[in-house]
C-alpha cells in the first residue's frame, strides 16, 4: 500500500523557516502503532494524521497529531500544515475547514492574504510554585510559574527578551518533566510579546514554532498588555511570526505557510 505524505513548513512565508510537519491524509485509520512508527521515521516535531468525516456532525476531518515518541493532544503548527494541503492539494473548495480533535472541535480558514488562521481553544493557567527540575535547568527562574492546566506544559515568564534568547535549558535535566513541556516567554521588543518552548521528554528540544502553546500565551499577554490582538514571534534558529487574537473562549493565532515537498509511503 501507499500513502501520499507531504511536508509544510509552518508560520513562516518561506521554506527552511517556520516549523516543518509531515501530513499524511488517510482512507481510514491505520493502527495506533503504525502512525507512531511512521512519525518516529519522519523525525519531525510532528506528524499530522487526518481522515474524512462527513458523517460526523461539526467537523469535516478527524485529525491526530504524533512526535517521534508520543500523539499528543493538540499541535498548531501540524494543523496549519494540514490545512494548507487540504486547500492546495486535496481540492477543497469552502473558505473553513473543521477538524475534529482530542482537544475538541478546531477551525482553520483561509484570508484573502492567504494567511491561514487557527480557531483554537483559550487554555486556563493556573499560577503555582516554580517546579525545582525547571529552576534546575534553567539555572535560574521566578519563583512563580504557570501550569497550563489542560495541556502538558509548564510556562515561564521572564524579564525581557534578552532573557529569552540567552537561555539556555538543560535537557538532560528537562527531560525529567516526562511528556512536559516548557514555555519560556517575554515581552518582545518589537512584537508585543516573545517565546521559546521545549519538550525534550517527548523528543523535541526545542520547537521551532509552536501554534498551540498560544492558546495559552495569547490569553495571559492579552491580560497583561491590556489588548485583545497581539503579534507574537517565537525565538528558535528558525523562527516564526504569529498573529493571534483573543476572542472570549477561543484565540485566533494566524500564520504563513510554504510548501517543500510531497511523496508516497510505501507500506507492505
Amino acid at each position: 500500500m501507499t500513502y501520499p505524505i507531504y511536508q509544510v513548513d509552518a508560520f513562516t512565508s518561506d521554506i527552511f523557516k517556520g516549523n516543518p510537519a509531515a501530513v499524511m491524509p488517510l482512507e481510514s485509520w491505520l493502527p495506533d502503532e503504525t502512525l507512531q512508527a511512521l512519525a518516529a521515521e519522519n523525525n519531525l516535531a510532528e506528524t499530522a494524521f487526518f481522515v474524512r468525516e462527513a458523517d460526523r456532525e461539526g467537523a469535516d476531518f478527524h485529525i491526530r497529531w504524533f512526535t517521534p515518541r508520543v500523539e499528543v493532544p493538540l499541535c498548531g503548527h501540524a494543523t496549519q500544515a494540514s490545512a494548507w494541503v487540504i486547500f492546495n492539494k486535496l481540492g477543497w473548495g469552502e473558505s473553513l475547514i473543521r477538524f475534529h480533535s482530542k482537544s475538541g472541535p478546531l477551525g482553520v480558514h483561509m484570508t484573502t492574504d492567504n494567511w491561514l488562521v487557527l480557531d483554537f481553544p483559550n487554555l486556563r493557567i493556573e499560577e503555582q510554585k516554580t517546579p525545582k527540575i525547571i529552576i534546575e535547568a534553567l539555572g535560574t527562574a521566578p519563583e512563580a510559574a504557570f501550569h497550563v492546566t489542560n495541556d502538558t506544559n509548564y510556562m515561564v515568564v521572564l524579564e525581557n527578551e534578552a532573557a529569552v534568547i540567552a537561555a539556555q535549558p538543560d535537557m538532560r535535566i528537562l527531560k525529567q518533566l516526562g511528556n512536559k513541556g516548557l514555555i519560556i516567554t517575554a515581552p518582545g521588543d518589537q512584537v508585543d510579546f516573545v517565546s521559546r518552548y521545549f519538550v525534550p521528554g517527548s523528543g523535541i528540544d526545542e520547537d521551532p514554532v509552536t501554534g498551540s502553546i498560544h492558546s495559552a500565551l495569547v490569553p495571559y499577554w492579552a491580560e497583561k498588555l491590556g489588548k485583545t490582538k497581539l503579534e507574537a514571534r517565537q525565538l528558535s534558529e528558525r523562527g516564526g511570526v504569529l498573529r493571534c487574537e483573543l476572542k472570549g473562549d477561543r484565540v485566533a493565532i494566524a500564520g504563513q505557510a510554504a510548501f517543500y515537498m510531497e511523496g508516497a509511503v510505501h507500506l507492505e
